[in-house]
């Protein structure tokens, strides 16, 4: 295989004319420019320098293969940009993981400015409850619910984003549609719509502040999916306990009441791995998820 160093001189010969001149440019000797050559024209058998005068001169073999050693160069060059960009983080691929009510708020937003600022890199967006141990890399951003979901943490820094409320939702004609709050232990008679899975954290919060207040409750329907289950609290077929985050799109018909004695509250959190953590991209998609989740605290704050 040729060596791209010579290819480098025999170019710089050729459009400068002369050894003297390309070694002036390159900062080399001229002798070193020679030797260059001289190596280079064993490797391919070419004649590449001539007498002319007083001293050498490229011959037309020399100029032909400079004229096609541009082409070589121009890709080593784009080559050498793609290991700069990969190596700042303005390419490659920047993997971010999400749970269901994280995906509607936010990633939408998220994912639009980063495609908008970073085009030249490319966005997996995994969702959480679809999530594999196949999968063939960890994600780079993991949003979650602290005990929820667990991912490994070695390798990862974690980083809270939000304290996310949950609130009891219900058919606007139901008696607690205008109230200010209502208290876990008022939900006691009531016909509860489910709208998770199984012994999900998520749930067993809402388990653990009914049983707080007394009693477990009493599931009419398993929806196991809040959209669903929202579409039955909008027929007034029962009230669903969801977090806030999750009631920013509550269907016609169906109004959200903070809930107390005891408030049931999950954490919300991201984990960054560490091996991309320094990248342009990886520290505004941080940033992104901390600025969505510092304007849903406000309105956390504006709501209650």
């Amino acid at each position: 295989m040729l060596d791209v160093q010579r290819l480098r001189i025999l170019r710089s010969v050729v459009s400068t004319g002369s050894v003297s001149g390309a070694a002036q440019l390159l900062g080399y000797t001229p002798s070193a420019v020679s030797q260059h050559l001289s190596a280079l024209s064993r490797e391919t058998g070419l004649t590449l320098v001539e007498k002319a005068g007083r001293g050498i001169a490229p011959t037309s073999a020399a100029r032909s293969l400079a004229v096609a050693t541009d082409d070589v160069l121009g890709a080593l060059t784009g080559v050498q940009d793609v290991v700069d960009s990969l190596r700042t983080g303005r390419s490659g691929t920047l993997r971010l993981r999400y749970f269901a009510s994280a995906g509607l708020a936010w990633m939408p937003h998220v994912v639009s400015v980063l495609q908008d600022e970073f085009p030249d890199v490319s966005l997996e967006l995994r969702h959480a409850e679809l999530a594999t141990d196949q999968e063939s890399a960890p994600a780079d951003l993991d949003v979650h619910v602290l005990g929820l979901h667990p991912r490994p943490t070695v390798g990862f820094t974690s980083h809270d984003l939000l304290e996310d409320p949950y609130l009891v939702a219900v058919s606007r004609s139901h008696p607690f549609a205008g109230r200010d709050s209502v208290g876990m232990g008022e939900l006691q008679g009531e016909r509860w719509v489910d709208n998770d899975v199984g012994d999900a954290p998520c749930r067993a919060m809402v388990l653990d502040a009914a049983a707080a207040a007394g009693y477990r409750p009493r599931f009419a329907i398993e929806a196991r999916d809040t959209a669903v289950a929202l579409a039955f609290v909008a027929l007034d077929l029962g009230i669903t306990v969801i977090p806030r985050l999750a009631c920013r799109q509550l269907p016609e018909g169906v109004v959200a009441v903070p809930l107390v004695d005891p408030t049931p509250v999950r954490t919300i959190a991201v984990k960054v791995r560490e091996a991309v953590a320094g990248t342009p991209a990886a520290r505004r998609a941080l940033e992104l998820l901390r600025e969505v989740a510092a304007e849903e605290s406000g309105n956390h704050a504006a709501y209650g």
